[in-house]
Order: C-alpha cells, then structure tokens, then sequence
C-alpha cells in the first residue's frame, strides 16, 4: 500500500530507493530530497509491505489534471514483482489524473510504461547525446464521470 514519505524525505531508507531515481549522484539527491521536502505540489509516496520501504514513487499533480511522475524507484532485490506497476496503478485509482506522465532517458523504463499501455514518444538526444522518451497514459473515464 502507498504511504506518504515527505514527512520522511531526509530519512536514509527514502534517500537509498531516491538514489536509484537519480543515477545515484550525490549532488542530484540532495537537491531532489530538498525538492520534495520544500516544494508543496511534490508528492513523496512509498510502497510499503510488513513495515519495510520496497519503492517510491514522487510525482507531481499538475492544474491540468495530469499526474507527472518524477522518480520511481524499487529495491534491486523487488524489482521484476510487480511493485512500480502497483504504485502507478494504486496512484491512478486514488488521484483520478486525467494523464499520468512520465520522461525518461532509460530504454527498460521506456518499454516498462509501453507495457502498463503508456504511448512512448521518442523526444530526440538531449546535450549529453542520449535519446529521450516522453511516456503518456491516457485515463479512461469511467461512466459515472461521463
């Protein structure tokens, strides 16, 4: 279940799984973990199974209704069990985005969201000459929304 970390965002536990978000450089973990823990429309939330941290997700709800994820992570020893697909659909089901979107350089991650039935879209080589990917799910509306 998806439990709010930012009270928790300086706790080692969230920084080692923010670690594997952010390519584990130490500069981009400080300044993330500060985001999290200053900026109001950042969202910190965890998957948590018998008191033990297994993933996170932080994202960011946007006016227009989107759900921006910014960092996903799980533990390398949980990874391939179905935790990340778990936090992107319980944040489906509980925020209700009209889009939930997501960027990333990673083609595992790029092919990671075509499987949840993200569209991919290439965004071409960033400065450092690696190919972009701009992920978009679609929420469905439902008939009591219609």
């Amino acid at each position: 279940m998806l439990i709010d970390l930012k009270p928790r965002a300086q706790n080692p536990e969230v920084n080692e799984l923010l670690a594997y978000a952010v390519i584990d450089d130490p500069e981009e973990l400080e300044r993330t973990t500060a985001e999290y823990g200053t900026q109001a429309a950042l969202q910190l939330c965890g998957w948590e199974e018998d008191g033990l941290l297994l993933g996170l997700t932080g994202f960011e709800v946007t006016e227009d209704g989107s759900l921006d994820i910014r960092h996903i992570a799980v533990l390398p020893e949980n990874r391939g069990k179905g935790y990340a697909r778990g936090m992107i659909l319980e944040l489906v089901t509980s925020r209700e985005p009209r889009y939930v979107v997501a960027e990333t350089e990673d083609v595992i991650a790029a092919d990671f969201y075509r499987s949840l039935g993200f569209m991919v879209y290439s965004l071409g080589e960033n400065a450092a000459g690696i190919e972009m990917f701009r992920c978009v799910y679609e929420v469905e509306e439902t008939e009591d929304e219609e």
